[in-house]
């Protein structure tokens, strides 16, 4: 039985070339500072990962064969099934989080129960066992040792989320791995769901069908970003791999992807950070897209009016060619009225001395009239024309007039 998640191993390639990389830079570029300051910062860690460690020695009960020995009879056993020869250390420990953790400390690995979730499966006790397995796969796959290594690339957008989700459901199929039966995977998943009593009438059948909710851009979005996976998918993908086959969760909304690239990772505790940047960057696109998308309504129209203009500088050429002279109005080009109103543009197209043609499309801020304007001119018994902006901005022209 493979325990690894199919995607785990490769994003865990990737992130480790990239932080790789990246560390070798940066020795090389401070030629070895950098490395000063690592011990400092590992120094700092050291004692500020301290202060949790000795609060669960101090603080919480060490599971052992003389203390809760039903508990420590599944460590050992899950210990067995997932082949770790290094029994860690056990702890049980009162908080107000319904979980379990699994951390390292000077080379030595612990895992920490909750009481929360022990109390709520009294009642299927056995259950226990795929938090134990989900922590020991923690232990096992090295995810605590490697996760100094590859912290560059772990906050990259997609990547470092992705690679977190993918150790969830590698872990959880250790969990899998050291349960007894279904109905403990179903017990262990549900009591984090529905809470550490109402997990006992939850329908699971009917939790698993939200899974077909999570493909919305929402739900994508936000599970992207995210360490850990929906809760249901990853009771899905624990009972599928229970049962030995392969399970193909709903895809992804597209602008979903594309958004999430643009916001880092800031673990599980950055969900507000994430949320800020995320907000940070809507803003900047909003801010870069509307007037990229005003520009382009502007361009467009002035566009249509340019195309208008031109239709009767054909007619202007025509004219001069045929009576050696400019037409003086459009009524002398045989139209009903000297101007060519378009309501729609909200432009009026007029002809001017000298056969000049001019399409008034707007009056600017500063009160001054607006003009797209095609001028004549005579090279060698031919009429050519240029075009040019009057009292408008150059970028809004037409791509033949600027």
């Amino acid at each position: 039985m493979d325990l690894v998640y199919k995607n785990e191993k490769k994003l865990f390639a990737i992130a480790v070339t990239i932080s790789g990389l990246f560390w070798l830079a940066l020795v090389l570029g401070t030629i070895g500072i950098a490395l000063i300051y690592f011990l400092f910062g590992y120094l700092f860690f050291l004692f500020a990962h301290s202060a949790f460690i000795t609060h669960i020695k101090g603080t919480g009960v060490k599971i052992s064969q003389e203390q809760y020995p039903d508990l420590y009879k599944s460590l050992v056993n899950s210990c067995e099934k997932v082949g770790l020869e290094v029994i860690p250390d056990a702890y049980l420990l009162r908080t107000d989080f319904f979980n379990a953790l699994a951390t390292r400390f000077l080379g030595r690995n612990f895992v920490v129960l909750y009481t929360d979730v022990v109390d709520a499966l009294e009642d299927q006790s056995s259950a226990v066992d795929f938090y134990i397995g989900h922590e020991l796969g923690h232990i096992h796959r090295n995810h605590l040792l490697w996760s100094f290594f590859i912290l560059p690339s772990s906050i990259l957008p997609l990547l470092g989320a992705a690679l977190r989700r993918a150790e969830e459901y590698t872990c959880d199929r250790y969990g899998v791995a050291c349960c007894q039966s279904e109905d403990d995977i179903k017990a262990a998943i549900s009591a984090i769901a529905a809470g550490d009593t109402r997990w006992k009438s939850i329908n699971v059948d009917a939790y698993l069908a939200q899974i077909s909710e999570t493909n919305g851009f929402w739900m994508s979005f936000n599970e992207l970003i995210s360490d850990y996976p929906w809760l249901t998918k990853r009771m899905a993908a624990a009972l599928a791999m229970n049962e030995g086959r392969e399970i193909n969760h709903p895809s992804r909304h597209a602008f979903a992807w594309f958004l999430s690239l643009f916001v880092p990772r800031f673990g599980s505790g950055g969900g507000m950070v994430s949320l800020m940047i995320t907000i940070a960057i809507v803003g900047i696109l909003a801010a870069v897209a509307i007037p990229a998308y005003q520009d382009y309504v502007q361009k467009a129209r002035y566009t249509e009016v340019y195309i208008d203009a031109e239709a009767v500088s054909k007619e202007v050429t025509e004219y001069a060619v045929v009576n050696q002279a400019w037409p003086e109005s459009l009524q002398t080009l045989g139209y009903s009225e000297n101007y060519i109103s378009n309501a729609t543009q909200s432009s009026q197209i007029a002809i001017y001395e000298n056969g000049v043609i001019g399409a008034q499309v707007g009056i600017n801020e500063e009160g001054k009239e607006q003009y797209i304007v095609l001028e004549p001119y005579v090279e060698e018994g031919n009429v050519y024309w240029s075009c040019y902006g009057e009292n408008l901005l150059v970028k809004h022209l037409p791509s033949e007039c600027q």
